[in-house]
C-alpha cells in the first residue's frame, strides 16, 4: 500500500484526532469478579473468597487487574473502530498498564481514554494514535492508568 504524498497527507482527514476522548462507566459485582477470575484461570482467593479477602490488606473482594484492563481495552477498541461518518479499521498494537489502587465490588468505575498524539505511518498504511487512559472510582484517584498505541485505518488508505 503506497503512502499518500506529503501534500495529500495534509488533505486527508485522519480517522482519529489529538484530544479525542471516550468514556464508559462499569460496575463489577462480587459474582462478576469471581466469574471473570475463574474464566481467566486466576485462582487468587482475593477475587472469590470473602474470608481470605477480609484477612488480606484490602479487606474485601477485589477485581483482578486483567478484568479492569480488559474493559479498558474493549472501550478503546469499540470507540476507535466505530462506524459513523467514516469507516475505520483498528488494530491495538500495544497497551501498558500500572495498577495504583484496588477495584472493589460494586464501585462505580469510570474508564477513560484520550488521544495524546497522532501520526501517519507509511509502512503500516495507517494512523498511529497514542492514547492515555485511566480507570477511576468516581471522585477518587485512578485505580489503573494506561498507555496504548493503536493503528487506525480508513477505507481511503
Amino acid at each position: 500500500m503506497d503512502a499518500p504524498a506529503v501534500e495529500e497527507q495534509e488533505e486527508v482527514t485522519a480517522p482519529v484526532q489529538v484530544g479525542d476522548t471516550c468514556e464508559r462507566t462499569v460496575r463489577f459485582t462480587r459474582d462478576d469478579i469471581a466469574m471473570f477470575a475463574q474464566l481467566t484461570g486466576d485462582t487468587n482467593p482475593l477475587h472469590h473468597d470473602v474470608q481470605a479477602a477480609q484477612r488480606a490488606r484490602h479487606g474485601e473482594i477485589i477485581a483482578s487487574g486483567q478484568q479492569t484492563t480488559a474493559q479498558m481495552m474493549g472501550l478503546a477498541a469499540s470507540f476507535f473502530s466505530r462506524q459513523d461518518d467514516m469507516a475505520r479499521e483498528l488494530l491495538c498494537l500495544n497497551f501498558n498498564f500500572a495498577f495504583k489502587a484496588p477495584v472493589f465490588a460494586e464501585q462505580e468505575l469510570v474508564l477513560h481514554w484520550r488521544v495524546a498524539t497522532v501520526e501517519w505511518n507509511a509502512s503500516l498504511g495507517g494512523w498511529l494514535a497514542h492514547v492515555d487512559g485511566k480507570a477511576t472510582v468516581r471522585n477518587a484517584h485512578p485505580c489503573v492508568v494506561g498507555r496504548g498505541t493503536l493503528l487506525v485505518k480508513t477505507g481511503e488508505h
